[in-house]
């Protein structure tokens, strides 16, 4: 289904998914927040797409995405997250350079693409980040994880996702070895500042608390 929105509508959709994945309706100032706008230009934004049906909105209480609006996010997001795992599998893009070409390449509005992308990478279900990729009909797997933060000393897990796509983040993370499907283990955490030690594939590295959040892995 094409849905002839423009690429502002599409980037406002695809934020007020994330930003209501908390379960609350989302706040027009945090979506300015998030598009770095004026809450102003973002509430024109709301009425224009609730026209059309795509949100939900009442006036001082916030915005979410209708049932049809949803299902856009979802396509939008798939696109995003199949170019990503393509631009690292098959083209050799670090993990932490591909985020701002997918912001641009999701914008294409072809389903043979799409559908064609997804079988010649195999039907990836998850992106490079751990992230999880939706089906053609929007469902997505869930992934068991805990936060490494939460992983008992001495039990060794694999790096599952990221919960952060900045590209400062990622590159520290790539400098580190701590990429996905790493294996790691907690051998050390001090209390003065939460840091650890840990072992990556066999090598011991030293990481910090705010590190340690961002990484998401399954224990074996």
């Amino acid at each position: 289904m094409i849905s002839n929105l423009t690429i502002a509508e599409e980037n406002y959709i695809k934020a007020i998914y994330h930003l209501q994945q908390s379960g609350e309706l989302v706040a027009t100032n945090a979506l300015a927040d998030q598009m770095r706008t004026k809450p102003a230009s973002v509430t024109d934004m709301i009425k224009k797409l609730k026209s059309k049906g795509w949100v939900d909105y009442e006036k001082y209480q916030g915005v979410q995405l209708s049932e049809l609006g949803t299902q856009e996010a979802l396509r939008i997001i798939r696109k995003h997250r199949l170019w990503e795992f393509f631009l690292v599998e098959k083209l050799k893009f670090g993990w932490d350079e591909v985020h701002e070409v997918a912001e641009e390449l999701e914008h294409i509005n072809s389903e043979l693409l799409i559908e064609k992308l997804d079988a010649y990478l195999g039907f990836p279900k998850f992106d490079p980040h751990g992230d999880p990729i939706p089906d053609s009909s929007g469902k997505m797997e869930v992934q068991l994880q805990i936060n490494l933060i939460d992983l008992p000393l001495d039990t060794k897990a694999v790096i599952k996702a990221v919960g952060s796509q900045k590209s400062e983040l990622l590159e520290l993370l790539r400098t580190k070895n701590l990429l996905m499907g790493s294996e790691v283990e907690v051998k050390q955490r001090y209390s003065f500042d939460h840091s650890m030690d840990v072992v990556v594939n066999g090598q011991s590295v030293y990481i910090s608390q705010q590190l340690a959040q961002a990484l998401f892995v399954y224990p074996l």
